[in-house]
Order: C-alpha cells, then sequence, then structure tokens
C-alpha cells in the first residue's frame, strides 16, 4: 500500500489532470513510472553543452524525463554520482558486422560505450548479393540484413550504407572496364532499392576491387538518388598519399555532380612525404563548403590504419578479381613489375617492418598473425616481397595488415577540426570465445575510449563536451538517424555511463585483445547491456531510414 504522502501526491496529479481534460488510467502501486533511472551523474546531453546534475528517467525504451531529481519510481536504478552520462556513442565507420554474426554480443563495441554502428562501408554491404552466389552472411535486399540483425539479436543497434563496389561487383563483376549504359542503369535501381530498404547513404572503396575500376561519372550517377533525401556518399577514396589531393578533388566531383553529401572516410595523409599536405586537404573542403558543397569527415585515433595486405599491389594486377590477382602472383613474367610498384609502396611506409600482418586465412601460416613482415622474413630467410607474396597466394589473396604511416600532429589536428566526427573502422571482437579472431588493431576494442582518455584528458585536443558531440548527435545530425545521439526527451534510450578521470583505452597494436577502461554501464534502447563489467540483455536493433 502506498503511504500517505504518495497517496496525496498522487490522487493530486490525478485531480489536476483530470481539469485538463487529459486524466490517465490510474496507477496501482506495482506500477512504476519509470522502467531504468540513472541517478546522480553528471549530463552531457550531446549537443556540445557542459555538463549538469541530472536524473535521466526511462520508460519503454525511451527517455521519458531529464531532472535534477526523479526519486526512485523505477524498477531499476543505476547510481551514477561522480560519473558522466552521455548519449551513446554513434561509430560513424564501424566494420562490425563482420563480427556480429559470430558473437552478436558485440564485446569491444559496448565495453567502448557505442551504442549504434554504421556498416556496410568502404564500397562493401551484405547486400544486395548476385543471384546464385553463395557466401552467408549477405542478402538479395538489404531489408533482409535489417531483419537477420533483429533476429540475432544484435546487442549494438546496426545502420548501414549501400556499398557501390557491391553493387558493381553484382552488376559489373570485378573486371576493370566501364559499365554499359544497361548496367549503369540497373546499378542505380539497385541503390534506389536498398535506400527504400532504408540504407542511410552508399559508400565507396575507390582503393579495393572493384570500386577502384569505377569511373567518376558513375559515382556520380550512382550517387544521385541520395540528393533528395539528403544522405551522405561516404568515400574511402582512391588514394590517401601521394595523390591524396586529387582524390579529393575527385571525392568533391562526385558530390557536386549528384548533388548530394560527401563523407570523406577516415581522412588521412599517408607517408611522411604527404604530411605537409594536410593544409590543403582542409583548404581543398573548406573551399568546398563555401561553393555549397556539403563536406565532412571522418577520422580514428591512431597512427596506423588496417587494409589488406593486396593493397600493396598496384590496380592492374587486380583485374578480373581475386582469382585473377592470385593467378598473376604467380607469372614469373609479371614479378619485376609488381615488386617495382610494391617496393614504391613499402618506401612511403618507411619498410617493411611498418607492415604488421593482422589477418591470414591459411591456418599453416597463423603463427604470423601479429608479426612485422620484415622480421617474419628474415625468421624464415626470404625476401620480403617474395614472402608476402607466398602469403598472400596460400591464403588466396585474404591477407590482413597494419600499416604505420601517418602524424600524430595531422591526427590531432584532423580530430579538432569541427567537421570532424570520430569513427573506429573496425570491427566487433572479443577477448575470448569465436570473437577473438586474428590479430586485429587496437582501434576495434580501444577508439571511444581513447578519445576520452587521451585526446581528452591528457592531451586536451578536444573538451569533454565536444568530444561526446563528435561521438554522438553530430554523428546521429549527420547520418540523419531518427531520436538518437542525444539525450532529451522522446531520443532512444541509448546511454553511455562513464568516469572521465580514468576512462582509457588498454589496446595495443603489439596485445589488442584488452577491453577498455572506465565505462560502467551501457544502455541501448533502454536495457542494460553492461553494468560494471557485466553483460545484460541483447537490445540492440535495425536502424532502417524511412524514404
Amino acid at each position: 500500500m502506498p503511504n500517505r504522502r504518495q497517496f496525496l501526491a498522487e490522487s493530486a496529479a490525478f485531480t489536476a489532470l483530470v481539469l485538463a481534460g487529459c486524466a490517465p488510467a490510474i496507477r496501482t502501486p506495482s506500477r512504476r513510472r519509470f522502467d531504468l533511472i540513472i541517478r546522480g551523474g553528471t549530463v552531457f546531453d550531446g549537443t556540445g553543452a557542459e555538463g549538469v546534475a541530472r536524473d535521466v528517467g526511462i520508460a519503454t525504451g525511451r527517455i521519458t524525463a531529464v531532472a535534477p531529481s526523479l526519486g526512485d519510481d523505477a524498477r531499476d536504478l543505476i547510481d551514477a554520482r561522480g560519473l558522466a552520462v552521455a548519449p551513446g556513442f554513434i561509430d560513424i565507420h564501424s566494420h562490425a558486422d563482420d563480427g556480429l554474426f559470430i558473437d552478436p554480443l558485440a564485446e569491444s563495441v559496448i565495453r567502448q560505450g557505442v551504442t549504434t554502428v554504421i556498416v556496410g562501408q568502404d564500397g562493401s554491404s551484405r547486400a544486395p548479393m548476385r543471384a546464385g552466389e553463395a557466401g552467408e552472411p549477405e542478402y538479395q535486399r538489404l531489408r533482409d540484413f535489417f531483419a537477420a540483425i533483429d533476429a540475432l539479436p544484435s546487442a549494438v543497434n546496426v545502420a548501414s550504407m549501400v556499398g557501390l563496389g557491391t553493387i558493381r561487383h553484382v552488376v559489373v563483376g570485378d573486371d576493370d572496364r566501364p559499365a554499359t549504359a544497361d548496367e549503369l542503369r540497373r546499378m542505380t535501381a539497385l541503390v534506389e532499392a536498398a535506400l527504400a530498404d532504408g540504407a542511410c547513404g552508399a559508400s565507396s572503396g575507390l582503393e579495393y576491387t572493384p570500386g577502384e575500376f569505377a569511373p567518376l561519372g558513375e559515382l556520380v550517377a550512382l550517387s544521385r538518388p541520395l540528393a533528395r533525401r539528403r544522405l551522405p556518399y561516404a568515400t574511402h577514396m582512391r588514394n590517401e598519399d601521394d595523390r591524396l589531393l586529387e582524390a579529393i578533388d575527385e571525392a568533391i566531383a562526385v558530390a557536386r555532380g549528384a548533388a548530394c553529401p560527401l563523407e570523406i572516410s577516415h581522412v588521412k595523409t599517408e607517408g611522411q612525404r604527404n604530411w605537409n599536405k594536410i593544409d590543403d586537404v582542409l583548404h581543398r573542403i573548406a573551399a568546398a563548403r563555401a561553393s555549397g558543397v556539403d563536406v565532412t569527415f571522418d577520422r580514428y585515433p591512431y597512427i596506423a590504419y588496417q587494409t589488406d595486405l593486396g593493397n600493396l599491389f598496384p590496380t592492374w594486377s587486380k583485374d578480373g578479381g581475386t582469382d585473377a590477382f592470385v593467378a598473376r602472383l604467380g607469372r614469373a613474367d609479371l614479378t619485376s613489375r609488381l615488386r617495382e610498384a610494391v617496393a614504391d609502396k613499402i618506401g612511403l611506409l618507411g619498410g617493411w617492418d611498418n607492415v604488421l600482418i593482422s589477418s591470414v586465412a591459411d591456418d599453416t601460416d597463423r603463427a604470423v598473425e601479429g608479426q612485422r613482415m620484415g622480421q617474419y622474413a628474415t625468421s624464415i630467410g626470404r625476401d620480403p616481397f617474395d614472402a608476402a607474396v607466398g602469403l598472400l597466394v596460400r591464403s588466396h589473396g585474404d591477407v590482413g595488415m597494419v600499416g604505420f604511416a601517418m602524424s600524430e600532429t595531422n591526427l590531432e589536428r584532423f580530430l579538432a577540426d569541427p567537421l570532424c566526427t570520430v569513427c573506429s573502422d573496425g570491427g566487433a571482437v572479443s577477448i575470448s570465445g569465436p570473437g577473438r579472431v586474428g590479430h586485429p588493431h587496437p582501434r576495434s576494442l580501444g577508439t571511444f575510449a581513447r578519445i576520452l582518455g587521451y585526446y581528452v584528458r591528457e592531451r586536451h585536443v578536444l573538451t569533454l563536451p565536444q568530444a561526446i558531440r563528435k561521438m554522438s548527435a553530430q554523428t546521429a545530425e549527420r547520418m540523419r538517424l531518427p531520436n538518437r545521439g542525444r539525450i532529451a526527451m522522446g531520443h532512444a534510450a541509448d546511454i553511455a555511463v562513464f568516469d572521465p578521470s580514468t576512462v582509457r583505452d588498454r589496446a595495443t597494436f603489439a596485445d589488442p585483445f584488452q577491453y577498455a577502461e572506465g565505462v560502467s554501464a551501457v544502455v541501448v534502447n533502454g536495457g542494460v547491456a553492461l553494468r560494471d563489467g557485466q553483460r545484460g540483455p541483447r537490445t540492440g536493433r535495425a536502424i532502417a531510414l524511412s524514404s
């Protein structure tokens, strides 16, 4: 039975609502106003405003109250005294879909405070799939992929772009040739279908097969359907080192020609000889914005990138796809040309020991994962180029690498820029079980905690409110995700609770399988996914945008 004070308060509230003509159903003593209250934390709402002491009330998966005190009228409480309460972080460029179907707990993602990932990046999405082609999990339509995410269910929310490389593969194949007029029409129809299914944009991967074979006109035509929806064309540009500025110009030309927004993925100045190009990069972006092109960019907080080992090899060698590429690696008449092209790329990186092998498909080479290529080649008594070719042949081209080639000073300038949001460009992994695969880049486990611990608390590159905005509301606005990215009435209850004084990344290039520290609670659509190190139910869902 309610006490007298509670009874009088509820009676007064009921009477007031009756007089206003909007009386609710009578609430019985067993019912609670909130499913969850996050109590006593410093709330950063995601807008960039300073934090304020507030309670956050959650009911039916939504934020229904933000107030100085909400009492204890809830089925569950999280004590956030002395902690920061922020919108759940949104990873604008993620490859978590690679791991969700192996381990839907998404441990490395949740433990950083990330509640939403945007996949379908670098021109590659899970749909559409070429008719008759095996390769689960891939899907005929993007809506089928969304249904599969909900059926898992996933621990995190998942939005997806449609990959223009995937579409080219479906319609044109992996050959280095322009699309015919009919093929271009069919590709455009597939883009339209994906957007109708809820894609949040389109992506290209112009250093990867078959995206690298797509000319400017094709990219413009396939991006035009984005314009009326104001959704972005996100591009892993054709080049991020010696021809970086030309690649920026091409990306801007796509957006200008298609009249759509542009998101430059994981912007970088790769190779020491290109570090001085950052002023030109930022000038080109500013000039494009001044001319009416809506261009922004994202970046992860590390000076090494991750890609395929085959990316060291020239574009012409990959004409026709993986089978043709691997066959060329074994041709003696092509060895000198390949060796020369790869030597130039290795010179850009500063040597073979700036290449770390992150994954192989062939089990006989499993011990190579985590080794530097120069050291590995020496250990087996082989030339590094020959050793790399051997790895690629035995794994049929499926070899991952990490390349160390970027400037810390430039990284900080990119992160501090108002146009920059934070991405991981990483996957969903775990430190044990089926999600522990290969030797991943530490960004998969540490990105968002590294921003808060190193670039906010230690380096002072960003203030805490700025960083939170770049990881939440700014991203939600860019990707047009409805009711996400802010702590505000009616928004989805995606929330991260962390200690600003202790949050930090622990994953390193030498020892990546270490979770971030300092995130004490994570709420996804009102469900408590993480509390004091313990995992809760998987309450993520697919986010399909309405057309």
